[in-house]
């Protein structure tokens, strides 16, 4: 009885953060221009660098480079008054499926 009450309270902290609505809306200047955002970020790049996993620096940058790319218009105009444009659904499904793949490759295949 304890675990859906627990489910439930990260529920009601989720909605009330609203941080469902703040990862649909990819504010990329406005990360990059927060402190809080940035001095984290930035030593964990220049430790990866002194540890030199490219691995991870690729995972990151593959990650942050998908994130951009969801916010971009073309992504924003593949649905139309509630209908999805297939012109730009292939290109879309094509960019994740390579991504997936090279995290796959990074993490499963090529283990340092």
């Amino acid at each position: 009885m304890v675990m859906p009450e627990f489910l439930n309270s990260i529920g009601n902290w989720i909605h009330h953060t609203q941080v469902l609505d703040q990862i649909k809306e990819v504010d990329v200047k406005g990360l990059f221009k927060n402190p809080y955002f940035l001095v984290p970020f930035i030593s964990l790049i220049i430790y990866y660098l002194y540890k030199q996993a490219i691995n991870n620096l690729v995972i990151i940058g593959l990650c942050l480079g998908l994130w951009y790319f969801s916010g971009t218009q073309y992504v924003k105009d593949s649905v139309v008054n509630g209908e999805i444009q297939i012109g730009h659904i292939l290109p879309i499904v094509g960019l994740g499926i390579a991504g997936i793949a090279v995290l796959i490759y990074l993490v499963f295949i090529r283990q340092d």
